[in-house]
């Protein structure tokens, strides 16, 4: 079984937990030492990667057949009201006189 592609909100929000949650246990325990920071990214990336596998993922729509008929099934005109509507002419005839 293939494994589903990340979304977008999946990788905003687990870069954000990783950026965020490191600064907040870096200068919480305040440590210095190599074996210190390299605990505290593991532990980042950790929660990153939680917080991005628990973001809901999207529904998948359900494809329906649509029946041949409903395909070609001829549709009323569109009314346009008269003061909308613009003779093809008319923007080339004010354009020639501006000119």
């Amino acid at each position: 079984m293939a494994m589903p592609r990340p979304t977008a909100a999946q990788f905003a929000y687990g870069t954000c937990t990783v950026i965020f949650s490191t600064l907040a246990m870096l200068l919480l325990s305040r440590t210095s030492s190599g074996p210190g920071v390299a605990l505290i990214a593991v532990a980042a990336l950790a929660l990153g990667l939680l917080v991005a596998m628990t973001v809901p993922q999207p529904k998948a729509r359900a494809v329906t057949a649509v029946p041949a008929h409903r395909l070609t099934a001829h549709r009323e005109p569109v009314q346009v009201p008269a003061a909308a509507r613009v003779s093809a002419g008319a923007g080339e005839a004010t354009r020639g006189r501006a000119a």
